[in-house]
């Protein structure tokens, strides 16, 4: 097989030919078909993240059809259209585990970081961990759903239920949420760096209300705000603009540091919350709501090995939407 493999964090990625790998008991093989590129890809590709096994092939925003099976997989079928995602397994003992929190398991695998990823043309999961998909959609579109789009369904239903939304940093969780919050009913703010006008208006054109720079306040009061950007000097600037019992959501797996704040800006019940990873559950939910809420993504697609030039677009903020690698 090929794949873009990332050899020490701060490096290029490098297209290498290896041998086609075996699923293990559990396990089943996926020829890809896409795999989204996730601002989480870039921190593990920039050393943002403590780093994992190296090499490790990054991506895991998976959408492809199964291959091969391993022994003591019964509900999963050669040629069946899946899904994998951000959380590559969880021990199940643990009692995060126990208690339904499997996002926070002590002994987890995380794909393309602790385990190998999807930027390759096949990818090995725990069918445990692989969803059904179904045949409707294109592959390149229904990509980022699978981390953009669970990351955001998590991060808005941590939001609250709230009429006001604030977003801050509008890319691929972003202009998902966006829709799926339209579809509740609910007004949305978007909040972008200054110079970037292009995402604003296209904001606007996706139903958000208002579309400002992020060194605005908010024009209303904000019943709660998500924070996508991984810019922590952010924080206290949602803070201001949440409205008082207010909750601000950091959304990233990786923030700059968050500069102090007067108390006065969380008192009067203000919540800060972070969002850590996802669940199966999640994963189920979400597949479900995003046809229903007419979900439709914009993506930029890139051939496997332009995958560096995928990452320097996301990086340098040139992508609208989502980027999506098709091997």
């Amino acid at each position: 097989m090929l794949a873009m493999l990332l050899d020490l964090p701060g490096t290029p990625l490098r297209l290498a030919e290896l041998p086609d790998p075996e699923p293990a008991a559990g396990e089943v093989r996926i020829r890809v078909a896409a795999c989204g590129v996730c601002r989480t890809d870039l921190h593990v590709v920039d050393g943002d993240l403590p780093p994992g096994p190296l090499p490790i092939i990054p991506g895991h925003e998976i959408v492809g059809r199964i291959d091969r099976i391993g022994p003591g997989v019964a509900d999963l079928a050669i040629g069946q259209r899946v899904g994998v995602g951000w959380l590559g397994r969880a021990c199940e003992r643990c009692s995060y585990c126990l208690e339904g929190r499997e996002n926070l398991c002590d002994a987890p695998l995380f794909t393309g970081y602790t385990r190998h990823g999807g930027f390759a043309t096949h990818a090995v999961a725990d069918a445990r961990y692989t969803f059904p998909l179904g045949e409707a959609g294109d592959d390149a579109a229904t990509a980022p759903l699978l981390c953009a789009g669970l990351i955001g369904w998590r991060s808005l239903q941590m939001a609250g239920d709230g009429r006001r939304l604030g977003i801050y940093g509008f890319g691929a969780a972003g202009h998902i949420v966006l829709q799926v919050a339209r579809w509740q009913g609910k007004e949305v703010y978007v909040f972008t760096r200054p110079d970037d006008r292009e995402s604003r208006d296209f904001a606007l054109r996706l139903g958000a209300a208002w579309a400002g720079p992020s060194d605005r306040p908010a024009p209303v009061p904000l019943d709660a705000a998500i924070l996508y950007a991984p810019v922590g000097a952010l924080v206290p600037a949602a803070l201001r603009a949440v409205r008082k019992g207010g909750r601000v959501v950091c959304a990233g797996i990786h923030m700059s540091d968050i500069p102090s704040f007067p108390y006065r800006q969380l008192w009067e019940e203000r919540e800060i919350r972070s969002v850590a990873n996802l669940t199966r559950a999640d994963a189920r939910g979400f597949l479900e709501i995003a046809p229903r809420a007419g979900v439709e993504t914009a993506v930029t697609v890139y051939p496997l090995a332009a995958a560096n030039a995928a990452l320097d677009d996301l990086r340098a903020g040139r992508v609208q939407g989502a980027a999506v690698l098709r091997p």
